[in-house]
């Protein structure tokens, strides 16, 4: 990426920003159904089906919060990818850029219970909890990991933590802060191995009771989650648009592809993690690890 401040672009070019993060998740379904040997047409078939299919109604339900709780993740993951530079651009230049994404991933805590307590059914709200126990083991690790690049660019603003990547991107000597960055995104797009949520054994988790739009709608907002992520990664640990050749914004769509592929990649390939297993993991052996990586990123960075 070249010198220089970011811009901020005209408010109407978050339509052009969703329309990206669309195309984004879609290529993560379409990866992921033709990574199961289900293939692109299945992707396009269950598509159509969900926008046919009936919405399903149960007893009692909090109609409003089961609506908000879904369609909520699409909001979130579209807030996420506004402090993210493609390029010289953004739509957010925030002065608290990483603070602002970590709020949104917090922000899903609720959204996704809200998916489990809202339709009044036993394995809804099992799948509900179940997440928030994961976020309890996830959470911590991943805004430590996400201080360890504004430590090293001494600002919270993700354009200066770009600047401050020249000649050494920060996933390079930040490997423990990356690894656990993706391990968050992963975890709060309940993807992979965060997927007890949703799980067989419960009869769905999560969405046991959802149908038509909004299972959609839930499906697309874990695969926008991705993308964002993803996305949020470049800028943060990978140089943004640092790279030969091509345009800046080039190299930064590029570099998201390839880390959301990889994410998609993995999903089959790791087994599940229980809640209560991954609580240890994640406070024994990650937030540990992290700190150290933060207390060395500190130290390189007052010698600097």
């Amino acid at each position: 990426m070249a010198d220089g401040p970011i811009t901020t672009v005209p408010g109407w070019w978050a339509l052009a920003a969703c329309a990206l993060l669309t195309a984004l998740g879609l290529y993560a379904a379409t990866l992921d159904h033709l990574l199961s040997a289900q293939g692109a047409r299945t992707a396009l078939f269950e598509l159509a089906r969900l926008m046919r299919q009936r919405r399903r109604t149960t007893v009692a339900a909090d109609t409003l919060l089961w609506r908000v709780g879904g369609g909520g993740l699409i909001v979130v993951a579209s807030l996420m990818v506004a402090v993210v530079p493609v390029g010289r651009w953004a739509l957010a230049d925030l002065d608290v850029g990483v603070v602002w994404f970590n709020a949104m991933d917090v922000t899903l805590w609720a959204l996704v219970w809200l998916c489990g307590w809202g339709p009044n059914s036993a394995h809804s709200l099992v799948g509900g909890y179940r997440f928030l126990a994961h976020g309890l083991g996830y959470e911590l690790p991943l805004m430590f990991a996400l201080v360890a690049p504004a430590i090293a660019a001494k600002s919270l603003r993700v354009g200066e933590v770009v600047s401050a990547q020249h000649g050494l991107w920060f996933a390079a000597w930040m490997p423990v802060a990356f690894a656990v960055y993706c391990l968050g995104v992963v975890a709060f797009s309940v993807w992979g191995p965060f997927g007890p949520a949703l799980g067989s054994d419960i009869a769905g988790g999560v969405t046991a009771e959802l149908s038509g739009v909004d299972r959609l709608m839930f499906q697309a907002g874990r695969h926008a989650l991705l993308a964002a992520g993803a996305a949020f990664a470049v800028p943060m640990f990978l140089g943004g648009g640092a790279g030969p050749w091509l345009p800046d914004w080039a190299w930064v769509m590029l570099k998201t592809v390839a880390v959301l592929s990889v994410l998609v990649w993995l999903r089959a390939r790791t087994p599940a993690l229980r809640p209560d297993k991954f609580m240890e993991i994640g406070w024994i052996v990650l937030l540990p690890l992290t700190v150290v990586q933060d207390f060395v990123v500190a130290v390189v960075a007052v010698r600097n």
